[in-house]
């Protein structure tokens, strides 16, 4: 009797625990429950989105998996944007879709033109961009790569729902008379079978017509019919789709820009003087002063001024601008770190800002003497497609150091710049990979060929082009210098050749291979090929090619 309170004790003090935790553990798992339903978007399944899910997986099909080209790419590109522009349950489009619209139609139109492999993943990126915008959120670079990665978890739970909401799915009201249609069909049939199986000549004609329409149709069936690898294939594509449709969305705070801070130094009360002030003035002054000499010297050295023969282009106009775009580059970052922090609060900022505008200034002039040099390079020996990515390079970064100035001059963190600095970089690669860079360059070339100043013939020899490039080399069939006029003429007749080759292959591989610059291209040789008739035959055309090469290697 006496162990019975210390027995009783113990299992009142083993139980009290027990009572506490579990509501504790309950309450945690609620919470969880309640936030993973924030994130997610469990608006009710209808049959638009339904249909959308189905045409996506139709079109990756026929796109992907069954195509073989760049076409195919464009369709897929700008399909599968209108289908989720359709599709999405819960639509929250900010302004950012229509510029991203306009973004997936450029790619789709380079895609379907002249296509790369850069140019479709140019596509891809700008069509979860306009995904993303679609559900409300700011397609930033990073995010967009998140909420690219999140949409196999996110079509788990979308499947989920799906399942859940058979039930309560009903059909569209044109479906629901469905019978109305069906039953008399099925008493034609019936009917109609027995009548045929009264008469039996009706019945041996109708079946040799039926035998044909069965066997086209097993044909075809054994076409369309999906191999295992295409279903999965399917599955995978409606997995991701449905995560598309219905994303797992972080809190809209978590992604929202905060809002510009007026200047750290107007807030009086919570000024103090920062130990690095000093470095980053004295840092300042000094590269002030550096840049204001070094600026009088490439003004003096490089601008308006007849280079003699022997000029280390080359060391100067490529080299040396590579090496002044780093240095912009390096300004940027330097600024960028100098003003964050406790620098913002310390009472002497406006005098570290009045330093930083005279170096602005200074790094803007730089980056017009990088143009310069630039601009010395291509009129040197032409254009190429890497001058091409050094003009949108500079361009980039000069961007990005008024993205600076302007995070310095309207107090935004540093998560705005880098946001925009991505935003920046990203839009540079989508212009080369979209922009008909091919056709601009040997244009430019050709032009000054035809002009008289023969350099820019050594890109036209030494770089290999695409099908709108090729399509500029035309008038070059005219030109006064006899060398590089048979030339061009002997590359002509060559593509000429190879674009009868990929015209055959092509059309056997169907509609998603078909490229416009290519169909344009073998139209206007087949067209002018009696210029280059002469070429047909091999020896001679590989002779005035290598001509031509050694000719022009003069300008390299």
């Amino acid at each position: 009797m006496a162990e019975q309170p210390k027995s009783g004790a113990v299992e009142s003090g083993d139980e009290s625990p027990r009572a506490e935790r579990s509501p504790r553990f309950s309450a945690s798992i609620d919470r969880a429950l309640k936030s993973f339903s924030e994130l997610y978007d469990d608006a009710p399944v209808r049959w638009p989105e339904i249909s959308c899910l189905l045409l996506i997986i139709v079109l990756c099909d026929v796109t992907i998996y069954r195509g073989a080209g760049f076409a195919g790419y464009a369709a897929l590109v700008a399909g599968v944007s209108v289908l989720l522009a359709a599709g999405v349950p819960s639509k929250r489009p900010q302004r950012a879709s229509w510029v991203f619209a306009i973004l997936v139609a450029g790619a789709a139109v380079r895609l379907v033109w002249c296509g790369s492999g850069l140019s479709f993943a140019a596509g891809v990126v700008v069509m979860f961009g306009f995904a993303m915008s679609l559900v409300g959120r700011t397609p930033y670079l990073i995010h967009a790569a998140v909420f690219a990665s999140q949409t196999f978890a996110a079509g788990h739970a979308g499947l989920n729902h799906y399942w859940t909401s058979m039930s309560r799915l009903r059909p569209p009201a044109r479906v629901q008379n469905v019978l109305a249609f069906v039953l008399p069909v099925f008493a034609l049939l019936v009917f109609g079978t027995l009548f045929l199986f009264a008469n039996p000549d009706l019945l041996k004609t109708v079946g040799a017509q039926l035998s044909e329409v069965f066997a086209t149709i097993g044909t075809w069936i054994q076409t369309v019919a999906p191999a295992p690898f295409e279903i999965l294939f399917c599955i995978a594509v409606g997995w991701i789709t449905v995560g598309l449709l219905r994303p797992i969305l972080p809190s809209a705070h978590d992604e929202a820009d905060p809002e510009p801070s007026e200047p750290a130094e107007t807030d009086k009360t919570d000024q103090r003087p920062t130990p690095l002030f000093e470095a980053f003035r004295n840092t300042l002054f000094m590269v002030v002063g550096l840049f204001s000499v070094y600026l009088v010297f490439e003004f003096q050295t490089l601008w308006f001024r007849e280079f003699p023969k022997g000029f280390h282009y080359s060391g100067y106009a490529h080299e040396g601008a590579a090496w002044l775009t780093v240095a912009l580059a390096l300004a940027t970052v330097m600024l960028s770190l100098m003003f964050r922090g406790s620098v913002l609060n310390d009472p002497r900022l406006s005098k570290l800002r009045k330093l930083s505008w005279l170096w602005s200034i200074e790094n803007v002039i730089l980056a017009l003497a990088v143009y310069n040099r630039l601009s010395i390079y291509v009129n040197f020996n032409g254009m190429t497609r890497m001058r091409t990515v050094a003009v949108l390079g500079m361009t980039a970064v000069l961007v990005g150091f008024l993205l600076v100035v302007r995070k310095i001059s309207k107090g935004h963190d540093f998560r705005w710049l880098v946001r925009r600095q991505l935003w920046t970089v990203a839009f540079a690669v989508y212009l080369y990979a979209v922009l008909p860079v091919d056709a601009w360059v040997m244009r430019h070339n050709v032009q000054r060929v035809l002009a008289g100043d023969l350099t820019p013939a050594v890109q036209i020899s030494v770089h290999q082009t695409s099908a709108e490039g090729v399509l500029q080399l035309l008038p070059l069939t005219r030109c006064d210098d006899e060398i590089i006029r048979e030339g061009v003429k002997a590359v002509l007749a060559q593509y000429q050749n190879n674009s009868e080759n990929f015209a055959t292959r092509r059309k056997a591989l169907g509609w998603t291979s078909r490229q416009f610059a290519d169909d344009e291209l073998l139209r206007v040789l087949q067209k002018s090929q009696a210029d280059w008739s002469d070429y047909k035959d091999e020896p001679r055309r590989s002779t005035a090619i290598t001509r031509f090469h050694e000719y022009a290697y003069q300008w390299f």
